[in-house]
């Protein structure tokens, strides 16, 4: 568990050295969509999204295959919130309690089509959700 997550950051920290600017996406209970700033990774495999509080990133892993979704709190109080992922159909983890400093993942082992895109999902208790940029592979 704790070598995925290592291997989790470094993915994202490596993509981080070619950031570029893309549309963060925000859909209220409504279903209504809005777009924020927003920071996406420069891989395919991995995708991330600056969000006032934090960053939300998803991360399409290979050996063994697994699609995981991480949340790391920067600033503000206590959220709870459900990571998940969209593709053909929307799946949730658990709902996690998370709090300034902490990074909150969610980790799915399963074999994946490269032909689709999948998109990081956070849904906190009481706001919106929000969403990644789409990775591919």
């Amino acid at each position: 568990m704790r070598r995925r997550i290592t291997l989790s950051i470094a993915a994202c920290l490596a993509a981080g050295g070619s950031l570029l600017a893309g549309p963060a996406i925000a859909a209220d209970k409504s279903g209504s969509v809005e777009s924020a700033p927003s920071v996406a990774s420069g891989s395919d495999r991995v995708k991330c999204t600056s969000m006032s509080n934090g960053q939300l990133c998803i991360s399409l892993n290979t050996s063994p295959q697994r699609i995981e979704v991480f949340y790391t709190k920067k600033g503000g109080s206590t959220i709870k919130a459900k990571l998940g992922f969209r593709s053909s159909s929307t799946t949730y983890g658990p709902t996690k309690t998370i709090s300034k400093g902490e990074r909150a993942n969610s980790t799915w082992n399963m074999s994946y089509p490269c032909g689709r895109k999948y998109v990081g999902l956070i849904k906190v208790e009481g706001q919106q959700t929000f969403e990644t940029p789409a990775a591919t592979c």
